[in-house]
C-alpha cells in the first residue's frame, strides 16, 4: 500500500488499536517467556535491559521540553515496532518520555510491524521494512511527518558497516556503542525537526 492510498480513517483505526508504551512493555515481557526461539529470546532480553536503562537515566533536554510545551495542538505518534528490534529498544523509551512531558499534547501508540503489513509497506525505508518507524499525525489524523528507523548518523554507520564483509555480520555491536556515546542527542534533534512539521502536510519528510 502506498502512503497516498491511506486515509485519515485508516490512521485513526491504527491509533485506536495500538497500545501505549506501558502495555507494550508488558507485552515484551510476556513475549520473552512465550517465544520458543532462543535467539529471539536473547534479543528480547537484551532489549528489556536497554529499555530499562534508558527509562532510568534519560531526561528530556530543556530545549526539547520547551518545544514540546509550545506545540499549538495535539499530535499523534503512531510507531511501528517489534519486541526483538534493537533500535526500537533505544528509541521507544525516549519517545515515551517526550510524550509524557507533553502532558497530553503528544499521544503515542505502538503497533506491531508483522501484524500490520499494509501499514508497514506504506512506510518502507529503501524498500525494506525497517523499524522503528514513527508516523506523525495532526489532530485530524493528517500525515505531517515520518521518521525512522534510526538517527541519520546511525543510519549511515549501519550502511557503512553492512557494506563491509568484515563487519556486516556483527554491525549491531558498533551500532549500540554509537547509541551509548550519543546519549540520545541525535534523536532529540530529529524529534525537534519532526515537531516543526506539525503544521505541514508531508508524505516523505525525514524518511
Amino acid at each position: 500500500m502506498e502512503i497516498n492510498r491511506l486515509k485519515r480513517s485508516d490512521f485513526k483505526k491504527y491509533m485506536d488499536t495500538g497500545v501505549d508504551y506501558a502495555t507494550y512493555r508488558q507485552q515484551v515481557a510476556a513475549e520473552l517467556v512465550l517465544n520458543e526461539d532462543p535467539v529471539v529470546q536473547g534479543y528480547i532480553e537484551m532489549n528489556q535491559i536497554r529499555m530499562y536503562r534508558i527509562e532510568k537515566t534519560y531526561m528530556v533536554s530543556a530545549e526539547l521540553v520547551e518545544k514540546v510545551k509550545r506545540l499549538p495542538h495535539k499530535v499523534y505518534w503512531l510507531v511501528l515496532t517489534e519486541s526483538w528490534c534493537g533500535d526500537a529498544s533505544q528509541i521507544l523509551p525516549v519517545l515515551n518520555k517526550v510524550a509524557v512531558i507533553s502532558e497530553g499534547k503528544i499521544e503515542m501508540k505502538l503497533v506491531y510491524r508483522d501484524k500490520n503489513p499494509e501499514l508497514m509497506d506504506a512506510f518502507l525505508t529503501n524498500q525494506t521494512r525497517s523499524i522503528p518507524k514513527l508516523i506523525q499525525l495532526d489532530t485530524n489524523f493528517q500525515l505531517t511527518g515520518i521518521w525512522g528507523p534510526r538517527p541519520n548518523e546511525a543510519q549511515q554507520l549501519v550502511k557503512k558497516l553492512k557494506s563491509d564483509p568484515k563487519t556486516a555480520n556483527d554491525y549491531s555491536k558498533a551500532l549500540h556503542l554509537w547509541y551509548a556515546k550519543d546519549q540520545q542527542r541525535s534523536l532529540e534533534l530529529d524529534i525537534s525537526k519532526l515537531l516543526v512539521r506539525t503544521n505541514i502536510y508531508c508524505t516523505d519528510c525525514l524518511s
